[in-house]
């Protein structure tokens, strides 16, 4: 990628549907230019996803809280780079299982809401299944 295309891809505000599209058809392209596709299986792009996830955690590994403050520049880098590729990997997953991220997203914020009442959860982040029957038996 040009570094004029770069500027353009970073000069993108918010997010927003249109721009996770952008985001699938840049991919597509990329791998239908190598031949790639034959590689990009929901099990190896589950699998690359989880290797990504991985390496994203890596440059956390050891610091108290990892703030942006506590990864300094470089691995600050890192990390935004690695959260780029779970993003590929997971768009890629999406597109190959034919999922809409966008409404599967908002449909898991609704089921969340359920599973997590602001009454009975406010300030705890035990498991759901922790406050079945109305009890709270913390630990």
């Amino acid at each position: 990628m040009s570094n004029d295309q770069m500027n353009d891809v970073s000069k993108k505000g918010h997010q927003t549907e249109s721009d996770l599209h952008w985001i699938r058809d840049r991919l597509r392209s990329f791998a239908e230019e190598r031949q790639w596709q034959q590689f990009h299986t929901p099990k190896n792009l589950a699998s690359a996803l989880v290797v990504e996830a991985a390496e994203l955690l890596e440059p956390f590994q050891w610091l108290g809280q990892g703030t942006k403050e506590e990864l300094g520049a470089e691995q600050y880098v890192a990390v935004k780079h690695e959260m780029a590729d779970v993003l590929s990997y997971l768009v890629m997953l999406a597109d190959k299982l034919e999922i809409d991220l966008i409404s599967a997203t908002q449909e898991k914020i609704a089921l969340n809401a359920l599973k997590y009442p602001v009454d009975k959860v406010k300030g705890d982040a035990r498991k759901y299944s922790a406050y079945h029957d109305g009890k709270q038996n913390k630990k």
